[in-house]
């Protein structure tokens, strides 16, 4: 992920941007450093991949993880100058973890593991976490919660974040008790719309509105009800090559909703890089305080990687934009935090 000769003394500016403590971000620049060269979530494999000796470095690393939220220091990669923010959800095999408290059944109904729904912002043909939430069947039924439920959670916490940006979604999220929730709170979003889960919408004046199209055809309707209950607005398009038209309900003008949510592909090409990359399946750990823990570290060196490896890509032919987010890569330049705290 990163280009050669990156030392984990510039991964200290970064760190020194997002942890409280310059002792803190010292511990954490080789650790992050060496997620990214172990391409893998086992703190085993990490303390190899980390200046010195394997078992001191083992050590240093379950200190760091007591003693810091990196939850916390996750949310503060969080860009307001960001023109909206995705959410999805992917899901983690842990195909011989029976006995694993947090682990159940997936989609499939067969392969055990646990669902991760990450919220983040574009950037660059790829998107920078800031939060998440995971849950899986096991969970949600000893917790008496839900699918649902795990959404909202995770939508909840960046809610005052986000403020008045769009928060662009999927066909998963295509229902409507999130519909009401995001109305209700005046959160503006583009859904990319589930035609096959009884999508029922009546324009004003409760007219059906048929959800048909020709390959070549777009369409843009103001003011339509999703069941008759969510007012929003409408985009149909199915461009020559797609299998099927493309519909998506959104708070925002049709069109712009439309804009936005053809951006989203960014946040599927980061999914694809925490497991081919980051091997993000082979997390290990038994309870899920720790593994969550984990998580947020894996995705923290992701996101640092990418700043890292943009930063030094600009510096080297030349770009506009050679501080990314968080700033400078060399640490004799001041880095500026794009979060709370």
């Amino acid at each position: 992920m990163l280009p050669t000769g990156i030392r984990p003394a510039d991964f200290l500016p970064f760190a020194q941007a997002l942890f409280d403590r310059d002792e803190q971000a010292k511990k954490a620049a080789p650790i992050l450093k060496g997620i990214l060269d172990a391409g893998s979530p086992r703190l085993s494999d990490i303390s190899q991949h980390m200046p010195g000796s394997p078992t001191a470095n083992y050590k240093a690393i379950q200190r760091l993880m007591a003693e810091v939220d990196f939850q916390e220091v996750l949310l503060r990669l969080f860009d307001e100058e960001a023109p909206f923010y995705l959410a999805d959800v992917t899901e983690i095999s842990r195909r011989q973890a029976k006995k694993t408290s947090y682990v159940g059944r997936l989609s499939d109904g067969k392969t055990l593991g646990f669902a991760l729904l990450v919220v983040a912002q574009p950037y660059r043909g790829r998107a920078i976490p800031f939060a998440f939430v995971t849950y899986s069947e096991r969970t949600l039924n000893e917790e008496g919660s839900s699918r649902n439920w795990e959404h909202l959670r995770a939508f909840w916490r960046v809610r005052d974040l986000i403020g008045e940006k769009p928060l662009v979604l999927d066909r998963e999220f295509s229902y409507l008790w999130l519909y009401e929730a995001m109305v209700g709170e005046e959160m503006p979003f583009v859904v990319r719309l589930n035609t096959g889960n009884r999508a029922r919408i009546t324009d004003g004046e409760g007219k059906p509105v048929g959800l048909v199209l020709r390959p070549g055809d777009q369409v843009f309707l103001e003011g339509v009800n999703y069941l008759g209950q969510v007012r929003g607005n409408l985009a149909g398009i199915w461009e020559k090559g797609w299998r099927e038209p493309m519909w998506v309900f959104t708070s925002l003008a049709p069109a712009e909703g439309l804009r936005v949510y053809r951006q989203r592909m960014k946040i599927e090409e980061s999914f694809k890089d925490l497991k081919s990359l980051l091997h993000l399946e082979k997390v290990m750990n038994k309870k899920r305080e720790k593994m969550e823990r984990v998580v947020a570290l894996v995705l923290l060196a992701y996101a640092l990687g990418l700043l890292i490896g943009e930063a030094l890509r600009d510096r080297v032919y030349g770009g506009k934009k050679a501080r990314a987010l968080l700033g400078a890569v060399h640490p004799s330049e001041a880095p500026r935090a794009v979060g709370p705290g």
